[in-house]
């Protein structure tokens, strides 16, 4: 017969078939991830070939397929999809996977549900750097200020690090969001007191700061595109990390983890990711802020689900911004990062109010 110390070592009676069914739900619940996740890819091949064929001057599917198969240089329409419309499309797919994984990892490194990209000071050291590029040694294009602001974000970036790493704690979240903020507002300074001192740097940079996809062409994504596909590699392989880093450092380090690697393994996943997606697209706000709300809701609070999630959701949202933006306004368009902050701001607030918002 059992004694009392051995019940009491036992723990709490677990009902029978309790375990059994537990185990059930976790065998299904990795196949409906598995499924979401194909299925959201699914959503991002549609989105992606509306990037493709609507525009100003709108492209039927079957064009676009020759433009792909029989390339004709005579034809306008295959002209405008290889030239225009496939690099855009691509370039917007790639800024979104960025966006979105470097949003999440910042939530999940500095336990912030607040936090997005920006906090590191990235934003603002590549709109300076860029200010600087043009005010100071004439930079007018496009691919000129790619490497100007991802310098900027680069630099910000360390040295948020660097000042968030004083003291014995070492970078702690809240003096990395503390040096971003005060990095920030010197930045912006900076860059505002350059843009009043000479109109012409203003109005060359209000076309690259407000965010957009529209004239960048196959010559930028392939400069940024190693950035991206390193940080996003970065990103995914730290997913086992911030699952431990969301316990608390203690806990994370009575789990074997490395804290500040592990901070420094992230901190150089956002520079990589960010940078180049600011450098390539502008700063295009909220996206990097939402979607890791959107796919933590989905899936939990696993980063090895919610860094894939956001993966795909950002480029979805992005892409289709950009198709919305350019069909509201023909033959105009609306830059993508106003259509991003026009569709994201009441659907997060929507998610806020109806929800809460899922655990860190």
């Amino acid at each position: 017969m059992a004694t009392s110390a051995h019940l009491a070592d036992a723990g709490p009676a677990v009902p029978p078939g309790a375990a059994r069914r537990r185990r059930e739900g976790l065998v299904r619940g990795l196949p409906a991830r598995t499924a979401g996740l194909v299925g959201l890819l699914g959503v991002l091949l549609l989105v992606a070939v509306l990037g493709v064929a609507v525009g100003a001057r709108p492209i039927p599917v079957s064009m676009v397929l020759d433009a792909l198969t029989a390339y004709d240089p005579a034809s306008d329409e295959h002209l405008i999809v290889q030239t225009l419309r496939i690099p855009r499309t691509v370039l917007g797919i790639a800024v979104g996977v960025a966006l979105g994984l470097a949003g999440a990892v910042m939530q999940g490194v500095s336990r912030n549900p607040l936090a997005d990209p920006g906090i590191l000071g990235i934003n603002a050291g590549a709109a300076f750097a860029v200010v600087v590029a043009i005010y100071a040694l004439g930079i007018g294009t496009l691919t000129g200020y790619v490497w100007f602001a991802f310098v900027g974000a680069a630099v910000a970036a360390v040295v948020v690090y660097g000042l968030g790493s004083l003291g014995r704690e070492g970078p702690t979240p809240v003096k990395l969001a503390l040096a971003g903020s005060a990095l920030t507002a010197l930045l912006t300074s900076l860059t505002t007191a350059v843009l009043l001192m000479d109109v012409q740097t203003l109005d060359q940079f209000r076309f690259w700061v407000v965010g957009s996809l529209a004239g960048r062409d196959a010559e930028i994504a392939r400069q940024v595109l190693p950035f991206l596909a390193v940080g996003a590699g970065l990103a995914l392989v730290s997913a086992r990390s911030l699952n431990a880093l969301a316990l608390g450092d203690d806990v994370a380090r009575s789990l074997g983890q490395r804290v500040g690697a592990a901070r420094a393994l992230s901190a150089l996943a956002v520079v990589l990711l960010t940078g180049a997606a600011v450098a390539a697209a502008g700063p295009i706000a909220f996206v990097g802020l939402a979607v890791p709300h959107v796919a933590r809701a989905i899936t939990g609070p696993d980063y090895r689900w919610v860094l894939p999630y956001s993966a795909v959701l950002a480029p979805v949202l992005l892409v289709g911004a950009d198709v919305i933006g350019r069909v509201v306004a023909r033959p105009g368009e609306l830059q993508v990062g106003i259509v991003t902050a026009l569709l994201g701001a009441p659907f997060f607030i929507a998610l806020v109010r109806n929800r809460k918002l899922a655990e860190l």
